[in-house]
């Protein structure tokens, strides 16, 4: 018999701390990834959605929606990173540097910056350094996630315990304006609403009002569409309960376009502080969202401002409510995601 050419995914025990895993099958996208990603997603925002405002906002056409850019970055990561994780579990010290045109290529590398083994020895936590290339090699998208990945054999001997220090929120001047970007002649009827940076204030809470259910075929869709091919999204026997779990990420669609009813504005993802899955979420959940002001700051371009978020979506429950007495996320939050947005002044 030869040698199996199939790829059964890495393990915990196959991850080295320093390593760069090179991640295959680099990705072209066009015109078609942005009508399906607004046809998966309520995605209104008018920078993504109209050549014409993008280009009077100085960019040289609507760029790919930033989380769609993300989704096509982490989908190349998968299979080297999260085929056989058991849950992936947050993020840190997300920035985009650089819009993703129609026409771009899109590949992805990942450095492992950290491991450490859970106590009950059948799997470990693995943080990896994302960053998505163009095909100029420049970097679009940056970014740290850990996942909890199954062992392949338990008698393996745990790794020595390495926990990068990661930043709780990335500053102000940690962000990137894409080149060009002015809101001096901003259209806000077009946008669909009047709110501007100077109407929020730190600590406002916002419900986003309107709801989704998710349905189990065009979860399918969008993770074939993103080339995430992680099994717990695609194969009801890797799961006990015989369930497919929700990509994190389509909640985190989900979500951000949810947002619109009331951060019509807040234009440009450029930051991603920190984010966690704190629930499963199934098809037939029906996703709602609400925001707080985190922070805002002047990001020393005329006229664009930065407005730090608080992203929660709920399988239903209350807004405005997000932890127990004990600390812990309430049964029906299944996303918390802190970012920064640029929005005009």
């Amino acid at each position: 018999m030869g040698a199996a050419k199939t790829n059964p995914g890495r393990f915990f025990e196959d991850y080295t701390v320093g390593e760069t895993i090179h991640h295959a099958v680099p990705r072209s996208v066009g015109a078609g990834e942005r009508a399906l990603y607004h046809a998966l997603y309520p995605a209104r925002h008018a920078l993504y959605s109209s050549d014409e405002f993008a280009r009077s906002c100085g960019l040289k056409q609507s760029p790919l929606d930033d989380i769609a850019a993300f989704h096509v970055v982490f989908g190349k990561t998968v299979p080297d990173v999260s085929l056989n994780a058991l849950a992936n579990l947050g993020y840190a010290e997300g920035r985009w540097l650089k819009p993703v045109y129609a026409g771009d290529t899109i590949r992805s590398t990942s450095e492992v910056i950290g491991v450490k083994q859970n106590s009950n020895g059948k799997s470990g936590v693995v943080w990896v350094r994302t960053k998505g290339h163009n095909q100029r090699d420049e970097v679009v998208i940056d970014y740290v996630r850990w996942a909890m990945v199954r062992k392949r054999d338990l008698d393996a001997p745990a790794p020595e315990v390495v926990i990068p220090e990661l930043k709780p929120a990335l500053a102000a001047e940690d962000l990137v304006v894409p080149e060009g970007l002015r809101f001096d002649g901003y259209d806000f009827t077009l946008a669909g609403e009047a709110h501007r940076w100077g109407d929020y204030e730190i600590g406002e809470t916002i419900d986003h009002v309107d709801g989704v259910t998710v349905e189990e075929a065009e979860h399918m869709m969008a993770t074939r569409l993103w080339q995430n091919t992680a099994k717990v999204h695609f194969d009801v026997s890797s799961r006990p309960d015989g369930r497919r779990l929700i990509y994190g990420g389509h909640v985190i669609s989900m979500a951000r376009t949810l947002s619109f009813n009331g951060l019509a504005n807040a234009q440009m993802v450029v930051g991603l502080n920190g984010g966690a899955h704190a629930n499963p979420c199934f098809s037939g959940d029906t996703i709602r969202a609400w925001s707080e002001v985190l922070d805002k700051a002047e990001t020393g371009v005329p006229g664009v401002g930065a407005i730090r978020l608080r992203l929660v979506a709920t399988k239903g429950g209350a807004p405005f409510m997000l932890k127990g007495e004990d600390g812990k996320y309430l049964p029906d939050v299944m996303l918390d995601l802190d970012y920064w947005a640029l929005m005009p002044m």
